[in-house]
């Protein structure tokens, strides 16, 4: 029998970002975030699934340079997850250097 699974899906556009806003982008502090986070989201048992450059867009208008998704056993933990003082003290790595664009899409396994 199938049970319901939780999963963050974060896809990731650094290339354009730093064409259009050389000022923004800081890819130190992106692979600073991608080295920190890790630990954390295992912590409260989220596993990667996905972490990949290697996409093909089916959407012109984007076109992302990165995916991850990430499942976790519930929604409660995903929360617990990104709300923790840990996560929030590295949230601005992420959010300051690239654009990213996160989603949480639950579904069965």
């Amino acid at each position: 029998i199938f049970g319901l699974k939780i999963h963050m899906l974060n896809v990731v556009k650094g290339s354009q970002m730093e064409t259009l806003y050389p000022d923004y982008v800081s890819f130190s502090s992106m692979e600073e975030y991608i080295r920190l986070v890790k630990p954390i989201v295992e912590r409260f048992g989220g596993r990667y699934l996905v972490r990949t450059e290697n996409l093909r867009s089916l959407s012109p208008e984007r076109a992302p340079d990165r995916a991850i998704v990430i499942r976790f056993d519930s929604r409660e933990r995903l929360d617990v997850c990104f709300a923790c003082g840990a996560y929030q003290a590295i949230m601005p790595k992420r959010t300051g250097s690239v654009d990213s664009r996160a989603m949480i899409a639950e579904g069965l396994e």
